[in-house]
């Protein structure tokens, strides 16, 4: 049986993972008590033995310090506090997508409004807008027009608000492009 890759589920956000009691390797730990009290430079089994006497977890907030703080407390309330907080940066967070807007050489009024009507709504929401012109046969040979249809669409994207060139109009194998995005 074959296996999918897109079948493979990966986790929408990313929680950092913490060391807890006896995961923690290093000899020393500086330790910060149940209601934020500092309670000082300890070693790792005497701290674990405080943690075990007030019936909470030894975790490892900051494993950078010198010696790396650890805090006590519950250690499953403490990892589900951190994902809640992972979910919500993730919700909050838009992730900028490139649209793609086609145009033809020979494009009418109304169907150049159309399309002004569809990128205005993608720059809106914070994406940003590819315009494609495809030219096929005798239109390779009149790129300049392209180039103007282009550049007539990107002043009408102008009067709504202002917009920077992410890349600047290019041809390419019969395909003229540009990439806009929202200031």
């Amino acid at each position: 049986m074959r296996i999918h890759r897109h079948r493979v589920r990966k986790p929408k956000f990313e929680v950092p993972s913490y060391k807890a009691n006896e995961m923690i390797l290093v000899p020393e730990v500086r330790v910060i008590g149940l209601e934020g009290e500092p309670l000082g430079v300890m070693t790792t089994a005497d701290a674990i033995a405080l943690a075990l006497s007030k019936e909470s977890d030894l975790v490892e907030v900051s494993p950078k310090g010198n010696p790396p703080v650890c805090k006590l407390l519950n250690f499953g309330q403490f990892k589900y506090q951190k994902e809640k907080e992972a979910r919500k940066q993730k919700a909050q967070s838009h992730e900028v997508e490139v649209k793609g807007i086609r145009l033809s050489l020979r494009i009418g009024d109304h169907d150049l409004e159309v399309r002004h009507q569809q990128a205005k709504k993608f720059l809106e929401r914070g994406d940003k807008v590819k315009i494609e012109l495809v030219l096929r046969g005798r239109e390779k040979g009149h790129q300049e027009i392209a180039r103007e249809v282009a550049i007539k669409f990107m002043e009408l994207l102008k009067t709504d608000f202002p917009i920077r060139t992410e890349q600047e109009i290019t041809y390419m194998a019969g395909r003229m492009t540009a990439i806009v995005g929202r200031i």
